[in-house]
């Protein structure tokens, strides 16, 4: 159950590390002890699965294997299957951004040559054979790695359509990259396992993120094409999106494929329950991703340019989760139901008593509203912001004059002492209490919004498809970071605890 508490966000990929990008090293340990000094007990990421178009952890090749450019080198050399002159070759000095092309690159280097090192074949056997989804991870990143990374539609028919006996004559033809890929995987689950422990052994709490749609280049969809809404040709007839909102006028035109839910039920939802199965052994609490789908999904046709052009369609949520929760506690999940929000979104929520999400920046431009802190719920985690969202100094810049004097009022900032940045940020600060004070059950400050940083800091920004997802955290932060206030904060009103 969530209880009062705190929490940071922070993905693995923003940690500091000296291959360039956050992993499963020592740095995870470091952010843990950081977080316990600074009074928060749980650490959301987003998705730590597979990357894919412009290295957004929402659209991977998998919405089940992890992704591998968080294996860290040192754990490598530890278990001797790299030498120590290896790790140093995928040493990255620039510490402010991820260079993800040289990551993949060097990552993948190591692994392959841990690989042609590892000699245990009986584990890896009995890894494969517990792992339901990984066979068509492997078989179809083998496969893709051969045509040069062409999306599986430029595949030759022979590979596009698989049954499963032609899956079978597939993993001896493709037999080296297959077993690569289920390699990378057996590492990726033995180091996040062992994160997990010693996150749990300080008492943090895991929370992590589900995409609600998968990418159409993924072994998802190329595994198990009968679970969407495909033609013929095995190409989408409609695809994902939202209407215009807060983040873009034309709304926004993901271009996932759309999931087939007659079919779904008719397998009593065997997809979706194996992938909340996946999501329980990597998080120990899981924000779904526009929850909202589960009650009413977006509808663009494939040819559309933009999202307007769009119809609301009937989700399936009362009956998944009625199976989900055969399994899994609803006390383990968050919904995320932002966006348009109606009587049978707020009817489901009611209905599965998941908390939802409240986030203070969406609070001041529309009257009375519920995301101000006075108007928060008990069940409802609440956030200053999201890691689409501006950070909360770069949003303040923003502001209107008459808006931005309304919040330095709310948060009772002194209006000559609200607009320097850094670790002492005035109005960070004084925002951040506002949350921590609030009656969320759980409240969520990102790391940036910790530092005061402004909006070079940014995390992702929706509909722009360049220079996302890169930003690190630094050392210098995580020491410079003002743990002492944070910690007392989070006391003074009852947050420090599990």
């Amino acid at each position: 159950m969530l209880n009062r508490s705190g929490g940071v966000l922070l993905n693995i990929s923003s940690l500091p590390s000296k291959y360039g990008i956050g992993g499963f090293g020592a740095e995870t340990e470091k952010f843990a002890d950081f977080l316990i000094e600074s009074g928060f007990h749980y650490w959301q990421t987003l998705p730590v699965t597979t990357v894919g178009t412009g290295w957004s952890p929402y659209s991977g090749t998998s919405a089940f294997a992890g992704n591998f450019m968080y294996v860290d080198p040192d754990r490598l050399v530890r278990n001797g299957l790299i030498s120590r002159e290896d790790a140093e070759k995928a040493r990255y000095d620039y510490p402010y951004a991820v260079d993800y092309a040289f990551c993949s690159g060097s990552k993948r280097a190591l692994l392959l040559r841990a690989f042609a090192n590892f000699g245990d074949r009986a584990s890896l056997d009995g890894y494969e054979a517990r792992t339901p989804w990984l066979r068509d991870y492997a078989l179809f990143m083998a496969i893709k790695d051969a045509h040069g990374g062409a999306p599986w539609w430029e595949w030759e028919e022979k590979y596009r359509r698989a049954s499963v006996s032609r899956k079978e004559e597939l993993k001896n033809e493709f037999s080296e990259g297959y077993r690569y890929y289920v390699f990378e995987q057996y590492i990726f689950d033995a180091q996040w396992r062992e994160v997990r422990r010693m996150l749990a052994e300080k008492k943090i709490r895991l929370i992590g993120d589900m995409p609600m749609y998968v990418s159409l280049d993924s072994a998802d969809v190329w595994g198990d094409p009968s679970q969407f809404k495909l033609d013929e040709n095995m190409a989408p007839t409609e695809v994902a999106g939202v209407p215009p909102d807060y983040f873009s006028e034309d709304g926004q035109l993901w271009g996932n494929p759309l999931y087939d839910y007659g079919k779904m039920r008719k397998d009593g939802f065997r997809w979706w329950l194996g992938r909340f199965d996946r999501m329980a052994e990597l998080y120990d609490v899981l924000r779904i991703d526009h929850f909202r789908a589960f009650s009413a999904y977006w509808a663009v046709d494939a040819n559309a340019v933009t999202a307007k052009e769009g119809k609301w369609r009937k989700g399936v949520g009362k009956e998944l989760f009625a199976e989900v929760f055969k399994k899994h506690s609803p006390d383990s999940f968050i919904a995320e139901d932002l966006g348009i929000i109606d009587d049978d979104v707020n009817e489901l929520l009611a209905h599965t008593g998941l908390p939802c999400m409240r986030v203070m920046q969406f609070g001041f431009e529309d009257g009375d509203s519920i995301h101000l802190p006075h108007n928060f719920s008990r069940n409802c985690v609440g956030y200053t912001a999201t890691h689409d969202n501006n950070t909360s100094l770069g949003w303040m810049y923003s502001l209107p004059e008459n808006i931005l004097d309304y919040m330095l009022r709310y948060i009772e900032c002194d209006r000559s002492k609200w607009g320097g940045g850094g670790y002492d940020c005035q109005a960070t600060k004084l925002f951040i209490r506002r949350l921590i004070a609030s009656c969320c059950r759980l409240a969520i400050v990102p790391f940036q919004d910790l530092c005061g940083y402004g909006a070079d800091c940014r995390m992702n920004t929706p509909g722009v498809a360049d220079g996302n997802w890169t930003f690190r955290a630094t050392d210098e932060a995580l020491g410079s970071v003002d743990r002492g206030y944070f910690h007392y904060i989070n006391c003074l009103y009852g947050r420090n605890r599990v």
